[in-house]
């Protein structure tokens, strides 16, 4: 599905921007429907069962609103800082949008009522979570058209698998990110330029959740963890790491502001993704290895360099080819860096929380 270039002019500059398909700007998926109601979760029921009531619970309903609480100035913000923050929304809605969309797809073509369940209740957090966002572009004079987005941006589509892989590592790094940031605003209130991050605490609950269900759909078919997939395990970890490695270190005011510094929170994000992910992955990335930092600071000069050759025309669009392979080789030795193997047994395979 082609976004129309004869609609396009008529949008808001934020829903352009969420329109967007590029290696680092999230996506829209689609997948084989059939293929995945045809996975089960008999071996885990009883697991599955107490999960799908903790759904059903809804703890986080009337949660994400602009409470009297809710203080936000825009004028408190320099420019640069108005502009990361709102492609740092814009971002995340995207990211949770697509989600949504995907999801409530597997639940409305979906037979099997253990997947249709799932997909409903994740469907409905990943929809109020980009609605919630919305309403706090909407209070910086700005918004996305979620329902353009639905029927213009472009769809990519992936094998069921592949979506158990990225939407697993997705929630899982969702949650690390919003617990990491709340937790530092927990320490230094005084840094929080923005109301949004107080619902943090609450909104990575939903993320870990939606994790947990992932994880007990691949431990329950353990054929998407054998063999050859064991490769594209390792490919969607490193894909999602290097791809928020890259994407944060282009937001330098939002993370100034924030008194965060992009790459020793981008590896303690990547610890506890890393170390949460060993409930279900059978090999997780080395990210100890001095190798592995090394070639992902590679990779963001590459990717700035690219960024300002690409507006010089077409003349930089030639010189940014050596350029994109550099990045695609960097990218192909972390791969090929001897994994960490993981052989946990399953009644070790929980989680922690931070």
């Amino acid at each position: 599905m082609s976004p129309n270039p004869k609609i396009k002019p008529q949008i808001s500059e934020s829903t352009r921007m969420a329109l967007e398909t590029t290696t680092l700007s999230p996506r829209f998926y689609t997948t084989d429907v059939d293929a995945m109601n045809e996975l089960t979760v008999d071996t885990i029921r009883s697991e599955w069962e107490a999960l799908m009531d903790e759904f059903a619970q809804d703890r986080n309903k009337g949660h994400f609103t602009r409470d009297e609480g809710w203080a936000f100035d825009m004028s408190d913000l320099s420019e640069e800082l108005q502009k990361e923050m709102t492609d740092f929304l814009v971002s995340s809605l995207t990211a949770e949008f697509s989600g949504c969309v995907l999801y409530a797809e597997l639940h409305k073509k979906g037979f099997d009522p253990d997947m249709k369940r799932l997909f409903k209740y994740m469907a409905r957090d990943e929809g109020r979570h980009a609605g919630f966002i919305n309403e706090c572009l909407s209070e910086m004079g700005v918004e996305v058209d979620m329902g353009f987005l639905v029927k213009e941006k472009e769809y990519t589509y992936f094998k069921p698998k592949f979506i158990l892989y990225a939407t697993y590592l997705s929630e899982k790094i969702g949650y690390a990110r919003y617990i990491k940031i709340f937790r530092h605003f927990e320490q230094h209130p005084e840094l929080r330029f923005h109301p949004i991050f107080e619902k943090f605490q609450r909104w990575c609950e939903d993320e870990f959740r939606h994790g947990e269900a992932l994880a007990l759909v691949l431990r329950a078919n353990p054929e998407l963890l054998e063999g050859r997939n064991r490769l594209w395990i390792r490919f969607f970890q490193l894909a999602v790491f290097s791809t928020m490695f890259v994407r944060d270190h282009s937001r330098h005011a939002f993370h100034e502001a924030m008194g965060i510094d992009p790459e020793e929170y981008g590896m303690d994000v990547f610890r506890i993704t890393a170390e949460i992910s060993k409930q279900v992955f059978p090999v997780v990335l080395d990210i100890e290895n001095p190798a592995f930092l090394r070639g992902l600071r590679r990779m963001q000069k590459l990717a700035m360099r690219i960024d300002a050759e690409k507006k010089k025309g077409f003349l930089g669009r030639l010189r940014a080819i050596p350029m994109k392979l550099g990045v695609a080789g960097t990218f192909a030795k972390l791969f090929a860096m001897r994994p960490v193997q993981n052989d946990l047994p399953d009644e070790l395979r929980v989680a922690p929380t931070w």
